[in-house]
């Protein structure tokens, strides 16, 4: 927290890392800390895999999933989110478990739906490219997802330009699409490093974002440069370099920020 704070930034997007009853942030730690570097917290990343897949055919991963659900809801009533970021399949099976895996994984998320309006939190439905997951790869998948779910408290997205990139004809067009659903976007440049770092249109983005009203305080983007490969989820488990890090976190800041000023100087 203190290089998002030393950067500049306001908020932080947390990893959602309770896996079971006594894993994961400790939100009294959390709060803490967060008062101390003066941040807020934006969202919660859910993370699911197998073991924890909304689609599976396997009922206790399917319980299992909604057990981690309402882990992460709680966490983040605790600390102030706004969102928990939902993946409608496992990350990382691409191959699709049977043709009813769609219908299942509404089910169980519909089982869900009233914890969302409960705790006050947004659910917001991320695509992910066709390498990594079998269901939900497209911005209009995601709509026709939350459609068929058709829950209040489950009405939004997650853009992740690195899997937009791959699966939408047009980045700008598709986030134009998503509209008012459109809650945080994931940023990394072409390569999935920083921003600047690959040939990512990123004025593109940055105008469109202005265009649904992203300086309102309810609407984010959230850096994710991760690194190239189609698994992500293993590096969570890598080694921290602080001097990567440090480089990866200022560059972002300030190429965005570098992009957005010419922008608002266009349009001023």
């Amino acid at each position: 927290m203190k290089r998002m704070q030393q950067a500049g930034l306001s908020y932080i997007e947390l990893h959602g890392n309770h896996y079971g009853p006594g894993l994961g942030y400790k939100a009294g730690e959390v709060s803490r800390l967060l008062t101390s570097y003066g941040l807020q917290v934006s969202g919660v990343c859910g993370m699911f895999s197998n073991d924890n897949d909304l689609s599976s055919n396997r009922a206790i991963h399917r319980q299992a999933a909604l057990d981690y659900i309402k882990r992460e809801l709680e966490f983040c009533a605790e600390i102030g989110a706004n969102y928990l970021l939902v993946v409608p399949s496992s990350v990382g099976r691409p191959q699709k478990y049977d043709d009813t895996e769609f219908e299942r994984s509404v089910e169980t998320l519909q089982l869900a739906g009233e914890w969302f309006e409960q705790y006050g939190i947004k659910g917001a439905i991320e695509p992910i490219r066709s390498a990594e997951v079998s269901l939900v790869r497209t911005i209009k998948d995601a709509q026709k997802y939350i459609e068929a779910v058709n829950m209040p408290g489950i009405n939004w997205i997650n853009g992740d330009v690195y899997h937009m990139q791959s699966e939408e004809r047009h980045i700008g067009e598709a986030i134009l699409a998503a509209g008012e659903q459109l809650i945080n976007l994931h940023l990394a440049d072409s390569n999935r490093s920083t921003l600047g770092d690959g040939s990512l249109d990123v004025d593109t983005i940055i105008m469109c974002l202005h265009m649904l009203g992203f300086s309102d305080q309810d609407k984010f983007a959230s850096f994710e440069p991760l690194g190239p490969g189609g698994a992500p989820y293993p590096a969570m488990y890598g080694k921290p370099d602080a001097a990567f890090l440090d480089r990866i976190v200022n560059d972002s800041v300030r190429y965005f920020r570098e992009r957005e000023a010419v922008i608002r100087q266009s349009w001023a």
